[in-house]
């Protein structure tokens, strides 16, 4: 596979980022692809190792981080047809797992990577950016279309509750099996946190109605703007579908319970980010007014959505920001109980982190901090947080007080799990493993059933979620047939 000696002729070369100076001042893409010939060398990079640890997603030693890919992409037979120039064959073997590989190729953490055999002793294979390449130009070339028509159709009718990334993989694998698919929103516009949860410098919205509009072109129907519970009723979708799958995420963001935390400029992570984004939405040129000038910004959190905060916050003009963080900071390498292939629990720099330290926060994250009071002005708007630092144990440290001038706070911690009066609607008292519940007629799918995750999580139980009605229906049909 590939060229046995690729990774010793070819060093690792990343998509680049747009400079820090430029990609502040609007919210474009944040890379820009390499070329043809570099992407192909890139894949020549795929050393034909006897155990692709790559393409399988394990749990190493109990950590909280999957190594290689939970999706079991065929990772080391895409790359040898990218290599080869073979890049039709190549988008379908990458599809033939990964239904949305355009999102996973942009914002995945890429376990796949640090798993990679190669990355033993050298960098590991540009698999992420593989994996983007290949389905942009699928969508260049048209084979996108093509390879979601079904060969049959069914009358048999499921409804997907949610359009985030496990709703939308089981609504087009569901569409290829034949079935009559019918996908339901509560937002203005679908994607779940693809299209709110991720700023649009991660992941451009064109990217994600790109999406959308295939799908509904290989016949699958959308329906925004309704909420289960107010607008539609479990009694009403099981009259009309003979299965329902709720892809509701785990939506219940984790708050934070001190005095003043309902204060005026203090905000969900997601909610900020989704304001956002629906005024970039709304731009001519994916630039925004420095609405956050002259402001000092505290985002609580030190994770993924954290470090979006932080880079909004400096493409909307914020005077300072600063990141509080309540566990300790990790390691710059490995640690002796951390080894390859297991994902590296090391420190890393994230993108906003790199554009605020650039602006000139050169205090931006503050480890082992727990804030412990919010303090209001006399119009009930924030005016600074109290924090103390903690010990191993998360127990405060006497002494160790501190105030923060602030004048948003964004909480960033997190969500918690699923909104659980949603599945007391449907009747759903247990999840079981393959995705069904004890109401045979409703499957619970992604981060409502695993809680908080990865895209490439819900990727893969969106999947396996429609093969399992898929095999439901074919059962139900061989009884039929016998029964006749």
């Amino acid at each position: 596979m590939a060229d046995p000696f690729g990774f010793l002729k070819f060093d690792r070369k990343d998509n680049p980022y747009r400079d820090v100076n430029d990609r502040v001042l609007d919210f474009e893409e944040l890379q820009t692809p390499l070329d043809e010939k570099e992407r192909q060398e890139q894949a020549a990079r795929c050393m034909s190792c006897g155990i692709p640890f790559c393409h399988s997603g394990v749990f190493y030693g109990g950590k909280r981080a999957v190594s290689g890919c939970p999706n079991d992409n065929l990772i080391p037979e895409w790359n040898d047809l990218v290599y080869r120039g073979e890049f039709k064959k190549a988008f379908e073997r990458l599809t033939r797992t990964n239904y949305l590989p355009e999102m996973t190729g942009r914002v995945c953490p890429a376990p796949c990577e640090k798993s990679c055999t190669e990355a033993l002793n050298g960098s590991g294979v540009t698999i992420h950016d593989n994996e983007r390449f290949i389905i942009d130009t699928a969508f260049e070339q048209g084979w996108v279309k093509e390879s979601g028509m079904p060969v049959e159709r069914y009358d048999y009718k499921v409804a997907v509750i949610g359009s985030g990334p496990a709703g939308l993989s089981a609504a087009w694998r569901l569409n290829r099996l034949g079935y009559q698919v019918t996908v339901y929103e509560k937002s203005d516009r679908f994607g779940g946190l693809l299209m709110y949860g991720i700023p649009n410098m991660k992941l451009d919205k064109d990217v994600v109605n790109r999406r959308i509009s295939v799908m509904k072109e290989v016949g699958i129907k959308f329906q925004a703007n309704t909420e289960i519970g107010k607008d539609l009723s479990y009694d009403q979708l099981a009259s009309e579908f003979d299965r329902i799958i709720l892809a509701i995420g785990a939506g219940v963001a984790r708050d934070l319970p001190v005095a003043g935390r309902q204060a005026e400029g203090v905000q969900f992570a997601v909610d900020f980010l989704t304001e956002v984004t629906k005024e970039v939405l709304e731009s001519t040129d994916k630039k925004l007014p420095k609405s956050l000038e002259g402001k000092k910004v505290i985002v609580i959190g030190g994770g993924d959505t954290g470090n979006d905060c932080i880079g909004t916050a400096i493409r909307l003009g914020a005077a300072s920001v600063r990141q509080l963080e309540i566990t300790p900071q990790l390691p710059e390498s490995r640690a002796a109980n951390n080894p390859w292939p297991e994902y590296p629990m090391t420190n890393r720099l994230g993108y906003g982190q790199e554009e605020a330290i650039n602006a000139g926060n050169i205090n931006l994250t503050q480890y082992t901090s727990s804030t412990n009071e919010i303090i209001v002005d006399e119009s009930n708007h924030v005016k600074a947080i109290k924090t103390v630092q903690v010990d191993p144990s998360f127990q405060p440290v006497p002494g160790s007080e501190e105030i923060l001038e602030a004048d948003l706070v964004l909480l960033a911690m997190g969500f918690v799990g699923v909104q659980k009066e949603i599945l007391e609607q449907f009747e759903v008292t247990e999840v079981y493993d393959d995705n069904s519940t004890n109401n045979e007629k409703v499957y619970v799918a992604g981060d409502a059933k695993r809680g908080p995750s990865l895209v490439i999580w819900g990727i893969r139980e969106g999947r396996l979620t429609a093969e399992k009605i898929d095999k439901d229906f074919q059962s139900q049909k061989e009884l039929e047939s016998q029964a006749v």
